[in-house]
């Protein structure tokens, strides 16, 4: 029987953690066995093999904090993983998120270099080839085409407090990353692609499989019964959702855009933390986190249009979770975020353009979100079903 061992920080939780639980599911459907590899999980139909106990997060985050030692952590905890792995035999072995406190990312690769698995790896940011951080726009970084060093983004996540290894790490991760015989890369953007291209990966071969969603999930909701409590029915609802509000997010643009407000205009808020939620203007709306899929598909089809402001991405899952509710987009030109909105389903406007994107808000206001309804829909299922867009990542297996 094929099996596949996918490793990723989470299982069924946040959006990787959905995609591998998804790719889990139609292994399941083909007769495979399927086993996930993570931190921490949730439901999942695949077989959990759990990396590392709370204790060897905590170690590995204060290895961080202090040493800038990300992904060189966790020595013990993969150690037994690597045990497990030979136990089990896979097939295949899928990274996805590498990062994330839970995994030595140096006796993983050496082991995958011993054993030549046929492996891929699918990459949601820049981690994997730059000396500490996930992101470089708002800084302007490019010392990651040639070597890190002095790193403008230490104190991002992975947050480092002290020391910056950044130029050690880069050159660490670079001799460690490359080198698998049998490796193929997989990125869910053209724009992340080509960040690839320019980077010490670009000799493997890399794919481009956009992300998908499940569309029995994420469809147009008719409980529409959070307009009611909030009494919101006579506005026009301007939503933004993040998991984490932190300044690449945008929060600070949603602030200044409240000021330009009309009456029967509001921004409704989902993700905040509780200190942030206590710092913002009576006017925006903050609700408690979404914990259910059902719930964040009542804030997306509530809403008159998804206004993501993220000033540094990839290809935000965000973006379809709103398209497949009927929700018009409206994102910033960040990374691979525009791939996700043509002309029939919102705007792409200039980064921090506060002015142009209530210009794009009150465009879709005046032509009416309904208009935009059946194009987002459309596009959705055509371009970001998750069943089609996996099952690619199936045949490549």
């Amino acid at each position: 029987m094929y099996k596949v061992l996918q490793i990723n920080v989470t299982a069924n939780i946040g959006s990787t953690g959905r995609i591998v639980e998804n790719l889990g599911l139609l292994a399941i459907k083909k007769g495979w066995q399927s086993y996930i590899a993570c931190r921490e999980s949730k439901d999942s139909n695949s077989e959990i093999i759990k990396i590392g106990s709370k204790i060897d997060l905590l170690k590995h985050v204060v290895q961080t904090r202090l040493f800038d030692n990300h992904g060189f952590a966790s020595v013990d905890a993969t150690k037994e993983f690597i045990k497990k792995i030979d136990i089990i035999n896979p097939d295949i072995i899928h990274l996805h998120n590498i990062h994330g406190y839970y995994i030595n990312i140096s006796i993983l690769f050496q082991y995958l270099k011993e054993r030549n698995k046929k492996v891929f790896w699918t990459l949601y940011d820049c981690w994997s080839f730059t000396g500490h951080c996930t992101y470089f726009d708002l800084v302007n970084c490019e010392k990651w085409k040639t070597e890190c060093n002095n790193c403008p983004n230490k104190s991002e996540y992975p947050k480092s407090i002290f020391l910056d290894r950044s130029r050690e790490n880069y050159i660490k991760k670079k001799n460690l990353f490359r080198g698998l015989k049998n490796l193929t890369i997989i990125v869910n953007s053209n724009w992340l692609k080509e960040q690839v291209e320019s980077s010490y990966l670009s000799n493997y071969k890399t794919i481009m499989i956009p992300n998908g969603i499940n569309l029995n999930d994420f469809k147009p909701s008719t409980e529409l019964n959070l307009k009611n409590k909030f009494n919101l029915n006579n506005k026009f609802v301007i939503l933004g959702i993040a998991n984490d509000w932190s300044e690449r997010k945008g929060l600070s643009d949603f602030i200044k855009l409240n000021k330009m407000l009309g009456e029967d205009e509001i921004i409704v808020l989902d993700g905040l933390t509780d200190k942030q939620r206590i710092g913002l203007p009576n006017k925006i709306l903050a609700l408690d986190r979404a914990t259910s899929i059902k719930e964040l598909v009542i804030l997306y089809t509530m809403s008159n249009v998804f206004v993501n402001t993220t000033k540094e991405d990839n290809f935000p899952t965000t973006n379809l979770e709103a398209l497949a509710c009927g929700t018009p987009v409206i994102t910033y030109e960040t990374g691979g975020s525009p791939e996700a909105v043509d002309d029939k389903t919102g705007f792409v406007v200039e980064k921090e353009n506060i002015e142009l994107l209530l210009e794009k808000i009150r465009e879709i206001k005046k032509r009416g979100s309904e208009m935009y309804f059946e194009d987002c829909v459309k596009k959705a299922r055509i371009e970001f079903n998750h069943i089609e867009n996996y099952q690619k990542i199936i045949k490549l297996y």
